[in-house]
């Protein structure tokens, strides 16, 4: 169950997500998939996992996490979620162990973009990762998303070059990625 808030003083946030919120960004995460995949690749996915498998497994990520460096974020407005991340240290061949951090899940909801949340979002998985002791981030954004690539641009991210292709394995589906990168390191 969702609360939500009239109170005007209630601050638009990010922070770490706590368990009870796993059914709100399974179901944030259902919602992006239809939204941003191809209609068959979207088909496919949400055939695949029901809402309840999804929480569950956001749960776990969230009190369970496989390493120490892997954080879920919320962005909240008004007592609500209203978009999520993931940080890990990246797991791509060519990163540096300790040094490449990865921003693996960025969603905000439909309705509550173009609001600040995911400035904020952006800002604060940067912040994570940064404490986290990395000083590179890469993310990897559909090569199609001319939307997250502009909000990545002009925050001050550029292709690094890297890209690759992901789907299902019997190759029916494929995505094509490319990947950003931005430099993190802490400036005196």
């Amino acid at each position: 169950m969702t609360v939500t808030s009239t109170d005007p003083t209630v601050a638009d946030s990010v922070r770490l997500a706590l368990p009870g919120e796993a059914g709100s960004i399974a179901e944030l995460q259902r919602r992006a998939w239809s939204d941003q995949l191809p209609q068959r690749t979207a088909d496919a996915l949400l055939a695949q996992l029901d809402v309840s498998e999804m929480a569950d497994a956001w749960r776990l990520a969230i009190t369970r996490p496989p390493q120490a460096q892997f954080r879920v974020l919320v962005a909240v407005a008004q007592h609500r979620v209203v978009g999520f991340a993931t940080t890990i240290p990246s797991p791509d061949p060519d990163a540096e162990p300790g040094q490449d951090g990865q921003i693996d899940e960025f969603v905000i909801d439909p309705p509550a973009q173009r609001r600040g949340h995911g400035s904020r979002l952006l800002h604060a998985c940067v912040d994570t990762l940064r404490a986290d002791g990395f000083s590179r981030v890469t993310w990897w954004v559909t090569s199609t998303d001319d939307v997250v690539r502009g909000f990545l641009s002009e925050a001050g991210w550029a292709p690094d070059g890297g890209w690759r292709e992901i789907g299902t394995d019997d190759e029916a589906i494929r995505v094509k990625q490319i990947r950003m990168h931005t430099d993190i390191s802490a400036t005196d």
